[in-house]
C-alpha cells in the first residue's frame, strides 16, 4: 500500500508540475510587457482580438448597446458629393459654405458641431477663408481636427502648436503610450483656427496588427505634449466643460464626471461598438444644404441639443476603417469612429480588460475544474464531453460578462489551458493506472521477501516453456536449489537472520543467472531457475557456477554476524529426463536429494 501511495503522490506531483508550467505559460502569453514582434505572442494576440470581434458582433446582432439618439452625423456621402459638385463645381467646396452651414445649425442651438475634416492652408479665395474662420471662432461649441504624422523635416518643418490645444494631463499610472501615438511632425490647419477659439482634437488612430481598428488612444504625443483625440475632447467637454486637468490614475483610468475611460498598457481605450456603417443617425449633407437654401421640401431637421458630426462617408474619400463589427463586409467611415468614441463617453460604456488577479482566478478555476472532471470521471468519453461542454459554457460566459459588465475576459489562453489541463489529466490518470497495474501485477507474480518470481509464476512459466520446447523441438532445463542446514540459521540467530540468508541467496542466484533465465522461489528455502533453450551440459555448468558463487560469498546474518552458506542443487532437462512439468520437477528434486545425501554444497543429477 505504501508503494501505491508513493506512486500516486509521484503522479500527482508530476501532474501538478505540468499544470503549473501550463499556468506559467498562460501568464507569459498574457503579460502586458510581451512584445508583439514575437510570432507566437502575436498569433495569440490576434486570436484573442478576433474573439473580441465575435463577441462585439453578437452584441450588435442583439441590438446591444443602443446608440445615442443625441448624436447626428451629417454625412458627406456619395450622393452629397454629386450634388455638391453640381452646385459648386468643385471639391472641396468653398469654405464659406461651411460658414453658412454653421450659422444655420447654430440657430437650433446644438450641443456641439464637430468637423471631422482637415482645413489646411488654402490657395483659394482668402475672403472665403475669412468668413469660414469667423464662423468657426464665433461659437464656443465648434470642433475640428488636426492630424499628426512622421514626415521628414525635408518635407515639412515640424510646426509649433499653441499651448491652448494641448491637454493638461497628469499620468500617475505605469502606462507608456505606444510609439504609434508618438509623432515627430504635424500637418497644421489654417492659422486662423489654430490661434482662434475653435476647439481642436487629433484625428489619429492606430489599427491592430491585423488591420482592424479596435482601440483608440485619447491622446497623441507630439513634442512631449499630449493632444486629445477629437471624439474624446468633445465628449469630455460635454460631460464636464470645466475639467481643465485630466488624470490617468494608478489603475490606468481617466475619470471625467462619472465616466471611466479605461486604458490598456499602450494608452488606448477599447471601444464598445454599436453597429454597422450607419450606427448613428445619418443625414446626407446635401439635404442640409438644400434645406438651408430653401431648395427642398423636407419637413426640417431637429438639431436642438444634438451633437453634430460632419465628415465624409463616401468610399471615394478613402476615410474608412475596418472595425470588429463588419457584419456584412461593411467598412466604417472615420466620422463614425469619432461618434463611437463620443457615444462610449456619454454612456460610460467603454470595454475594459480583466486584470492580473481576475486572470489568475480564471486560470486556476479552469485548470482545477477540468482536472477534477478528467481525473474523477470513470469514462474518458464522459470526461471529454464534460470538458467540451465546460469549454462551450466558458465561451458563453465570456460573452455575457462583456455584455453585462463591459469586461473583456480572455478566451484563447483559457481555452488552451482547458485543453492542456484535460490532456495532462488524462495522461496523469493513464500513468497512475499503469503504475497501479504494474504494482498489482508485481504483487501477483513477485515474492515479497526474496523479490524472485513466486511459486504460481514458476508453475505457469514451466508449462509455457514445455509448450515452447515441444513446438520448436528445443531443450530447456530446470535447476532446483535448497539452502543447506537452513533451520540452523533460524534456530541459532532467529528468523530475521534466516530471512536475510534467503534474500542474499536469492540475489546471488539472480546475479549469476542469465537475463533470459527465470529465477523463482519454489517454497520455503527452496529456489528454482528455469533455463530456456538450454541443454543438460550447459545447465550443469551454470548450476556449478551458482553453487560455487554461494559458497564463496560471506553472508551477513546481523549487522555484526556473518556466516558461510552453501546450497545443494538438482538439475533436470527436457526432453532428456522428463516430458511433463510434474516429471521434470520430480527429476530435479531427485538430483537435489542426491546432492544432499552425498555431502551437500554440490550439484546432484539423478
Amino acid at each position: 500500500m505504501k508503494n501505491i501511495a508513493k506512486t500516486r503522490w509521484f503522479v500527482f506531483g508530476t501532474y501538478l508540475l505540468l499544470v503549473l508550467t501550463t499556468l506559467l505559460i498562460c501568464f507569459i502569453l498574457l503579460r502586458n510587457d510581451i512584445t508583439s514582434k514575437n510570432g507566437i505572442i502575436s498569433f495569440f494576440k490576434v486570436a484573442e482580438n478576433r474573439t473580441f470581434d465575435y463577441r462585439q458582433t453578437i452584441r450588435v446582432e442583439h441590438k446591444k448597446p443602443v446608440p445615442s439618439q443625441d448624436i447626428v452625423i451629417l454625412a458627406i456621402d456619395d450622393a452629397s458629393l454629386e450634388v455638391l459638385w453640381d452646385k459648386y463645381g468643385e471639391w472641396p467646396i468653398p469654405r464659406n459654405v461651411y460658414a453658412d452651414v454653421i450659422n444655420y445649425l447654430e440657430k437650433q442651438k446644438p450641443q456641439a458641431i464637430i468637423f471631422d475634416l482637415m482645413f489646411l492652408k488654402s490657395i483659394r479665395s482668402s475672403n472665403s477663408d475669412e468668413v469660414f474662420i469667423e464662423a468657426m471662432n464665433k461659437y464656443p461649441n465648434i470642433y475640428t481636427g488636426i492630424n499628426f504624422d512622421n514626415a521628414d523635416t525635408d518635407v515639412r518643418i515640424p510646426p509649433e502648436l499653441p499651448d491652448r490645444i494641448s491637454a493638461n494631463l497628469r499620468n500617475e499610472s505605469n502606462i507608456e503610450f505606444s510609439d504609434g501615438y508618438k509623432f515627430k511632425n504635424c500637418r497644421p490647419i489654417i492659422s486662423g483656427l489654430l490661434n482662434g477659439k475653435v476647439k481642436i482634437g487629433s484625428t489619429n488612430v492606430l489599427r491592430s496588427s491585423d488591420g482592424v481598428l479596435r482601440f483608440v488612444s485619447p491622446f497623441s504625443v507630439y513634442k512631449d505634449k499630449y493632444y486629445p483625440y477629437l471624439g474624446f475632447k468633445a465628449g469630455a467637454d460635454c460631460i464636464n466643460p470645466n475639467n481643465e486637468t485630466m488624470t490617468i490614475d494608478k489603475k490606468g483610468v481617466i475619470l471625467i464626471g462619472d465616466t471611466k475611460v479605461y486604458l490598456n498598457k499602450d494608452g488606448e481605450a477599447i471601444l464598445n461598438w454599436y453597429g454597422e456603417t450607419k450606427t448613428h443617425t445619418h443625414i446626407p449633407f446635401y439635404r442640409v444644404i438644400k434645406e438651408m437654401n430653401g431648395e427642398s421640401n423636407y419637413s426640417g431637421f431637429d438639431f436642438k441639443n444634438k451633437i453634430i458630426l460632419i465628415g465624409t462617408t463616401a468610399q471615394s474619400m478613402h476615410d474608412t476603417k475596418s472595425v470588429p463589427v463588419q457584419i456584412k463586409d461593411q467598412i466604417y467611415p472615420g466620422v463614425e469612429v469619432h461618434a463611437t468614441f463620443l457615444n462610449n463617453m456619454l454612456d460610460n460604456n467603454f470595454i475594459h480588460k480583466s486584470g492580473f488577479l481576475i486572470n489568475t482566478i480564471i486560470f486556476v478555476v479552469v485548470i482545477a475544474l477540468v482536472g477534477a472532471i478528467a481525473m474523477l470521471s470513470t469514462s474518458t468519453l464522459f470526461a471529454f464531453l464534460s470538458t467540451a461542454l465546460f469549454m462551450i459554457g466558458y465561451l458563453f460566459l465570456s460573452y455575457y460578462v462583456m455584455e453585462l459588465y463591459n469586461l473583456w475576459i480572455p478566451v484563447v489562453i483559457p481555452i488552451i489551458a482547458i485543453i492542456a489541463a484535460f490532456t495532462l489529466s488524462i495522461i496523469a490518470k493513464y500513468i497512475m493506472k499503469s503504475r497501479d497495474f504494474e504494482y498489482q501485477y508485481k504483487l501477483a507474480t513477485i515474492d515479497g521477501l526474496t523479490e524472485l518470481y513466486n511459486h504460481r509464476y514458476f508453475q505457469d512459466t514451466l508449462r509455457k516453456q514445455i509448450d515452447i520446447a515441444r513446438r520448436y523441438n528445443q531443450p530447456f532445463s530446470l535447476i532446483i536449489a535448497d539452502i543447506d542446514f537452513f533451520k540452523k540459521f533460524n534456530d541459532t540467530y532467529g528468523h530475521q537472520a534466516g530471512d536475510a540468508v534467503l534474500r542474499q541467496v536469492a540475489q546471488t542466484l539472480k546475479k549469476n543467472s542469465r537475463t533470459t533465465d527465470y529465477v523463482c522461489r519454489y517454497g520455503g528455502e527452496e529456489m528454482s531457475i528455469i533455463l530456456p533453450n538450454t541443454g543438460a551440459e550447459e545447465a550443469m555448468m551454470l548450476a556449478t557456477r551458482i553453487c560455487k558463487a554461494v559458497s564463496e560469498k560471506p553472508f551477513h546474518l546481523t549487522p555484526v554476524d556473518t556466516a558461510d552458506v552453501t546450497i545443494s542443487l538438482g538439475v533436470a532437462t527436457y526432453p532428456d529426463n522428463a516430458q511433463t512439468p510434474q516429471d521434470i520437477i520430480e527429476w530435479a528434486d531427485k538430483g537435489l536429494y542426491y546432492a544432499k545425501e552425498h555431502g551437500r554444497n554440490q550439484v546432484g543429477r539423478y
